[in-house]
């Protein structure tokens, strides 16, 4: 049932994306603000009581729903997937700045390339060279096609597997925006009690992306250049100051043969937010040096857009496969 569930919803997002500012993002900054607001006195265990409510609980909520819906049947189970998955998980989420910024490029509208990035990452993008300009695209355009498609969809398919439904879905996404919204918080506040959130939700969520950002470099090194995405993922995941993201921009690299990474003094430091349009707040540390490969090209964003829809098809037969064999089992 997973497949067809992640299946639908892919297909329903391809026909109706959620637009850039949408009630999703909206009502999950909310519910963060006010559960913070109402649970958090600034002792060192309150930010776990905050935490569990604002990502576990609703988790388990979705779980409870799926159990109450499989009791009228498959497909009523199988809709309320459907649902959660479309709301969670799709490319439209964060393709949208993508997409016109490589629209913008291929007219020579340079001007308005760098003021969507500007939008997109909320950095100064007035002084940085086109190389750079294409290098930022490309590795916020990765991490964010791996938060919104596939570290939501192995979660979905590890939980379902489990019998529990779009759990697993619903507890990454909001992990993962929960991370930024406090990463956010923290910075802009600037309270005790906002940085202990900040802490444990940025170190959770480091911790439940573990696997998925493997599995989705893993990925990336199946339909690309394998050896070379390897050799990257051994050697220069630790250019970037988060492992998990390190992984997954090492790996692309070597698929494609993009140079990604620069010198600290390369790079713009960003601040994360928790914005409605749910991009702007991936947070990329400082790397300390660049992969092997071509500088980044024009050409290399559409060979970034082959490279993640060949693994989606990937992982879509690998799932297609292990619920066949089950069937038939």
């Amino acid at each position: 049932m997973s497949f067809f569930a992640v299946f639908v919803a892919l297909l329903i997002e391809q026909i109706k994306p959620l637009p850039r500012s949408n009630f999703v993002h909206t009502n999950l900054a909310a519910w963060l603000r006010w559960v913070g607001h109402n649970f958090n006195a600034g002792r060192d265990h309150h930010a776990a009581v905050v935490w569990l409510i604002t990502v576990l609980l609703p988790a388990l909520l979705a779980w409870g729903v799926h159990v109450a819906l499989g009791q009228l049947g498959v497909p009523a189970a199988l809709a309320w997937d459907v649902v959660v998955l479309y709301l969670s998980l799709g490319f439209r989420q964060f393709s949208h700045y993508f997409t016109d910024i490589q629209q913008a490029l291929e007219r020579g509208d340079e001007l308005q390339a760098r003021s969507l990035l500007q939008q997109w990452r909320s950095v100064d993008t007035i002084d940085l060279p086109r190389d750079e300009l294409l290098r930022q695209v490309i590795e916020h355009a990765l991490v964010a096609a791996h938060r919104h498609v596939f570290g939501v969809f192995f979660w979905f398919v590890a939980f379902s597997a489990l019998g529990l439904g779009p759990a697993g879905a619903v507890l990454y996404r909001l992990a993962e925006f929960a991370s930024r919204y406090w990463l956010y918080r923290a910075k802009r506040v600037g309270l005790p009690q906002e940085d202990k959130l900040m802490a444990l939700a940025v170190n959770t969520f480091s911790i439940i992306d573990h696997v998925p950002a493997r599995l989705t470099a893993a990925g990336f090194a199946v339909v690309g250049n394998f050896e070379e995405a390897v050799n990257g993922m051994r050697h220069d995941a630790r250019l970037w100051g988060n492992t998990n993201e390190g992984v997954i921009l090492a790996a692309a690299a070597g698929a494609v043969g993009v140079r990604l990474g620069g010198s600290p003094g390369q790079n713009l430091e960003r601040e994360a937010a928790a914005s409605p349009d749910g991009d702007a707040g991936l947070d990329l540390p400082h790397s300390g040096g660049n992969t092997d490969g071509l500088a980044p090209q024009l050409g290399h964003l559409r060979s970034l857009v082959g490279l993640v829809w060949r693994s989606v098809v990937l992982w879509m037969l690998l799932l297609a496969l292990l619920s066949l064999a089950k069937l038939v089992g």
